[in-house]
């Protein structure tokens, strides 16, 4: 199994002239690339150790992916931080990794006290001191397939974040899955326009230099930046969330451009619509492609082909088949495996599932069944074909514009205020964002409070996606089970009650 490294270094040598990555006016060959990730890897080889875990806080560009690349190439790993958190969540997940060092495209403010060393992207800093450094007497480690390329950190149910630990072998197992299921070909031209501090953001990062394609960046999502770089640049290939494929179905809608060269779209990270689907067959006439995984499995865990022509299917609602490689199964509350058609818990196994939860062996220990099988906590159940339906998501997991949102995270951060007596946060429908996040408070007796001011409480504590977009206050306590558990299936039914829930 190749390590990032190698497999650079092999790009670098059988595809040097091919254009590896587009980013603004910067154009980086795979000659040029190899050699600045060799040149970036000996760098931070020289103040390091191997091991050593290294933050990237910064938008997409041409810059974070030589890292995303060169980090693990010098056997440290790699910590990206998502560009939404608030600070808090930025020191905990710094904290929490041990890492001492912090490269950033922003001031980092109080976030600096978290490590020992700084180094800025958007100063020129960064290049200055590439161009300065020399590699000689630099020890370079070669890293070997099941060393640590990244912690990934996700939310969890308890509230914190998990750094998810995946190796060289988890990320270029993932590489290979997706060439065997959804083929990038060498003349290919890829648009990265998802954040690439998610896994998703950067799963084709690796499948690119495979076969020699390129990369093209954009800092982040506006749909009429995103179609005039389809066109300009001729992409061939692109990835979106739900919610960006229903803004460029819009913006394409309103001002028409030619995007005859793609040839494929692909989409996942949260539920579709089957109009939002049939929209972008109609706009773009290309091939849709449904993904499923979860950072755990690196990610993809399924591919659904050539979407567009199952719209009037039952299997439209499908998240597809796994691709080669890789093993999908539903296991009962006992993780006995059940038989096709049964509903249950999903699960996943293959060389692309992560080796753990950092630092946490008994949350990754309850992640795992018996044979190595990850647990998701999604629902659902398997055809005879294959493929896979979901029927629910997981446990207390808003998805709201792409974004995974834990609501014990955010019920944390209410119950923090003076007034908040019991909170639950739940997912409720929302035309543009496929969910938001609402809170259902019960305030202590004779305290007062507002929709507002719980807003702007938790505004301080977690990222601006994951704050309450509504409250509504109860005089009466929360419904419970018998044991205490918070029945949130009846708060949400006044929400849902006469709408399919989609969880294409």
């Amino acid at each position: 199994m190749y390590t990032i490294d190698r497999t650079i270094h092999h790009a670098g040598t059988v595809f040097a002239d091919n254009e590896a990555i587009v980013h603004g006016q910067r154009r980086t060959t795979y000659r040029e690339l190899a050699g600045r990730v060799e040149h970036a890897a000996s760098f931070i080889s020289s103040f390091t150790a191997p091991g050593d875990r290294i933050a990237l806080w910064s938008l997409n560009s041409d810059r974070f992916l030589e890292l995303f690349l060169a980090i693990p190439a010098a056997g440290r790993v790699i910590v990206p931080h998502n560009t939404r958190w608030a600070e808090p969540e930025l020191v905990y997940a710094t904290e929490d990794a041990g890492a001492r060092v912090l490269i950033a495209d922003r001031d980092p403010g109080g976030l600096a006290d978290s490590v020992d060393r700084v180094i800025r992207l958007d100063t020129g800093d960064y290049d200055a001191l590439l161009d300065a450094h020399t590699p000689d007497g630099v020890e370079r480690v070669r890293p070997e397939p099941d060393d640590l390329a990244g912690l990934f950190y996700t939310g969890g149910t308890t509230g914190r974040s998990k750094g998810v630990m995946l190796t060289h072998a988890n990320l270029m197992a993932n590489a290979i899955h997706t060439q065997l299921a959804q083929p990038i070909l060498p003349d290919d031209r890829y648009l990265t326009m998802a954040p690439m501090f998610h896994a998703a953001g950067v799963y084709s990062a690796l499948a690119l230099p495979l076969v020699g394609g390129t990369n093209v960046i954009l800092p982040g999502f506006e749909p009429a930046a995103v179609l005039d770089a389809i066109v300009d640049e001729a992409v061939t290939c692109a990835i979106a969330v739900p919610t960006m494929l229903a803004a460029m179905c819009e913006t394409q809608t309103l001002e028409p451009r030619d995007v005859s060269s793609l040839r494929w779209i692909s989409h996942g990270a949260s539920p579709i619509a089957l109009e939002v689907l049939r929209r972008a067959d109609r706009l773009f006439r290309c091939e849709l492609i449904h993904l499923y995984g979860a950072t755990e499995t690196a990610p993809i865990a399924t591919v659904f082909r050539h979407e567009e022509k199952f719209l009037d299917d039952p299997r439209a609602k499908s998240c597809g088949q796994p691709p080669a490689g890789v093993e999908v199964g539903i296991v009962d509350t006992t993780g006995i495996t059940m038989t096709l058609g049964e509903v249950g818990e999903v699960v996943v196994r293959g060389p692309n599932v992560m080796r753990g939860y950092w630092n946490k062996p008994e949350q990754t220990a309850d992640a795992f069944v018996e044979g190595g099988w990850y647990r998701t906590g999604d629902v659902g159940y398997l055809d005879d074909g294959g493929y896979l339906f979901l029927v629910d998501r997981a446990k207390d997991m808003i998805v709201s514009g792409g974004e995974n949102v834990y609501c014990t995270e955010v019920e944390n951060a209410i119950y923090t205020h003076p007034s908040v007596l019991e909170a639950a946060v739940i997912g409720v429908p929302d035309e543009r964002w496929g969910e938001s996040v609402h809170a259902v408070i019960v305030l202590r007796d004779n305290a007062e409070t507002s929709e507002s001011e719980i807003v702007e409480h938790c505004r301080a504590l977690v990222a601006a996606y994951k704050v309450p977009k509504s409250v509504t206050f109860s005089t009466e306590p929360l419904p419970k089970s018998g044991p205490g558990k918070i029945l949130k299936r009846v708060l949400r039914e006044p929400f849902w009650d006469g709408l399919e829930q989609s969880i294409n």
